[in-house]
């Protein structure tokens, strides 16, 4: 399909779902489909676009060439020169842009309420929050309007919506993806971030727009992280961490949890209390007063405004932090300080933190009661990452009473690869393989195996249906094969291998080797190592011993 076909097919499907409230400003149709036929021509011509076809939308607080920039507010409006350097980047990769989505007015909030454009609905459940305050580009992804949307991260902003709609948002380390271009929130914490309905693609844009650009004096190069170890050791918080989630949460957490060292992970608990009043000081504290640097000045002139255009608990908010006076941020930057090394130090030893993304999903009318007291329930897990410049995603993980449950991995600064390969052993389903040789524990070849992420979960026998045979091969291995007559249990390992790492495994298998169904004795069935019935000639049958370890014995 062009890309010209996919933006058709966008406008009709954001005509059917008739959710106004998602876009600030959406580019005419026609309009947007000639910026996709400029897409086509420059497939055509031969140019390298790692986007092309992707339809994004970009979250109001953020430049595009040719769109007001609102941040939430009419009269704040204005009209930008030139695209926000991840907006450019984006379109040079190829991505057709065609609108820009409402927020939480300046980015203050994680409920999606706080617009006089209207609250953002939950994808799921139209009585239910968005989420905030990168409400509509979540919205705009999960109801499949678009394939990307960028949003903003200073409190937990493009992780909080994701998994309240069911979709992966990724929260770069402060700095990577260059702020130039954005509206500050918190001008040395904010961070843009990305929504997908897929990691892989999410990961990929961010990789895209990262980079520092000569502009943004904070941005930062992206620092190798170590690759991911065979069996990593991940951090979940005590259970009184866990307490006052909505109902079914906890326990689908400690579902989750339980599943774990199945999947090849190692698990601690740990006692994130410094980590949780570290997150209490974002607005607790005297760091809300970057948040009055940013657009206290615009409020205070126009707060006749407010109940109007401008909004009631971002305006108390904002306006707040002129009370904070220097020594007061000194004193709190100590305790960040303390509170963020002791937490930090808890963490020692594993590769990330995983939590639910949030604590629940109330409805507009409990949010409409309660605004300032249901929005900070929102962000006890994600308020610290970017005041301690941590690395961060969220993903789904099911749902619960129908609706969806997100859970995030919090990282140490430069560990975003290193949290998409532990997020994709999370969500990606598991393969049991059964091994009968060189793949074995304590054989040659089994290190593969758990390079793959693979973990063993039982010895097992085939059915009577299979004859085993010595190969010819460095290093030694048989091959597995199955007849219509004579065949016989053959002895093995089952091994629980996550599908990401299954198929770079399966890939790299050398012939005669191959993957099949391999029938067991107890009745039922699992991938397994089947040979070419070719490689046999000349093969030494080893049937009789009963599996390879026996022969191995047998022959000294």
């Amino acid at each position: 399909m062009s890309v010209a076909e996919r933006v058709r097919e966008a406008y009709a499907r954001i005509s059917a779902v008739d959710r106004p409230e998602v876009w600030i400003s959406l580019l005419p149709e026609a309009d947007a489909v000639r910026q996709a036929e400029d897409i086509d021509r420059r497939v055509v011509d031969g140019e390298s676009l790692p986007l092309a076809g992707s339809l994004a939308a970009v979250k109001d607080n953020i430049d595009v060439a040719g769109f007001d920039t609102t941040a939430g507010s009419r009269r704040f409006a204005y009209r930008p020169s030139a695209d926000a350097t991840a907006v450019a980047r984006l379109r040079a990769a190829g991505a057709c842009v065609i609108g820009k989505t409402n927020l939480d007015q300046f980015a203050t909030g994680l409920v999606g309420t706080r617009s006089p454009f209207g609250a953002v609905r939950s994808a799921w459940d139209p009585t239910r929050i968005s989420g905030g305050s990168s409400s509509g580009s979540a919205v705009a992804v999960a109801m499949g309007l678009v394939d990307i949307a960028l949003g903003t991260d200073t409190a937990g902003s493009g992780r909080v919506p994701a998994a309240l709609n069911g979709i992966v948002g990724v929260k770069p380390t402060v700095g990577l993806v260059p702020t130039t271009g954005v509206v500050p929130a918190c001008r040395t914490i904010d961070c843009v971030t990305v929504f997908a309905r897929e990691l892989t693609l999410a990961r990929a844009v961010t990789e895209i727009m990262s980079g520092p650009d000569g502009i943004d004096p904070i941005a930062r190069v992206d620092r190798p992280a170590p690759a991911i170890e065979a069996r990593p050791r991940v951090a979940v918080p005590t259970s009184e961490h866990l307490d006052g989630l909505a109902a079914g949460w906890k326990e689908a957490f400690h579902r989750l949890v339980a599943s774990l060292p199945a999947m090849g992970i190692d698990v601690v608990e740990v006692d994130i209390a410094p980590l949780l009043d570290a997150a209490a000081l974002l607005y607790g504290g005297a760091f809300v007063a970057e948040r009055t640097a940013a657009v206290g000045d615009f409020i205070a002139e126009h707060e006749d405004l407010i109940g109007t255009d401008l909004d009631p608990s971002v305006a108390q908010i904002v306006l707040g932090g002129r009370q904070a006076r220097a020594v007061d941020y000194f004193r709190d930057r100590e305790r960040l300080d303390r509170w963020g090394m002791e937490g930090l130090a808890r963490l020692d030893g594993t590769v990330a933190l995983l939590t639910p993304t949030t604590t629940w999903h109330p409805t507009l009318a409990e949010v409409a009661r309660d605004p300032i007291g249901a929005n900070s329930r929102m962000g006890r897990y994600t308020n610290f990452a970017n005041l301690l410049d941590r690395s961060a995603l969220a993903v789904p993980a099911g749902a619960v009473a129908g609706s969806p449950f997100g859970i995030m991995l919090t990282g140490a600064p430069f560990a975003d690869r290193t949290l998409a390969q532990l997020a994709q052993r999370l969500t990606s389903p598991a393969v049991d393989l059964l091994v009968v040789g060189a793949h074995l524990r304590g054989q040659p070849l089994n290190a593969q195996l758990v390079a793959a992420g693979g973990t063993f979960i039982t010895e097992a026998r085939t059915a009577a249906e299979y004859r085993l045979f010595a190969l010819p091969t460095t290093p030694a291995k048989p091959g597995l094969v199955r007849v219509s007559d004579g065949g016989t249990g053959v002895a093995g390992e089952i091994w629980r291998v996550p599908a990401a790492g299954f198929g770079g495994f399966v890939a790299a298998l050398p012939q005669p080797m191959g993957i099949g169904r391999v029938h067991l004795a107890d009745g039922t069935a699992v991938a397994g190592f089947l040979c070419e019935q070719i490689a046999l000639d000349g093969a030494k049958d080893i049937t009789d011993f009963g599996g390879w370890r026996a022969y191995l014995a047998s022959s000294g």
